[in-house]
């Protein structure tokens, strides 16, 4: 993945943390400027440390403006591809186990027993055939 202008970028922290922005213009090795229309993330100046590149890229030019990235963006459908990336299902499912309650927690313990229990069974099942054999 390269620093380069309408690659997609993954704001990690800071300001608009969790949402995406494409990048716009390279100001220096350090810093880019940022648009992201969709996403709600102003045009502003970030650094690099602060945001993650992904696998997407939108074809745009130098400092296009903010409507004509939106309308590169959709027609990319940036958005739609990111929700079916597994980095964001992973984020999603972080979320969703940070709002489990205590009783949750324990509901989703019981169903993991059950279900290594159930693997447990058929495995012993196929070792005994597989030694009858």
């Amino acid at each position: 993945r390269m620093v380069e202008i309408g690659r997609v970028v993954y704001v990690a922290k800071g300001d608009n943390e969790g949402k995406l922005a494409t990048i716009v213009n390279i100001v220096d090795g350090n810093k880019v400027l940022l648009d992201g229309p969709a996403s709600g993330v102003l045009r502003s100046v970030r650094n690099l440390k602060d945001l993650q590149l992904t696998k997407f890229k939108v074809p745009i030019r130098l400092q296009q403006r903010t409507k004509n990235v939106e309308k590169a963006w959709s027609e990319a459908e940036i958005s739609k591809k990111w929700e079916e990336s597994t980095w964001a299902k992973k984020l999603a499912a972080r979320k969703l186990r940070a709002t489990l309650s205590d009783f949750d927690r324990y509901k989703l313990m019981r169903a993991k027993q059950a279900r290594n229990r159930l693997i447990k069974v058929e495995l012993a099942k196929l070792r005994k055939a597989a030694r009858k054999a």
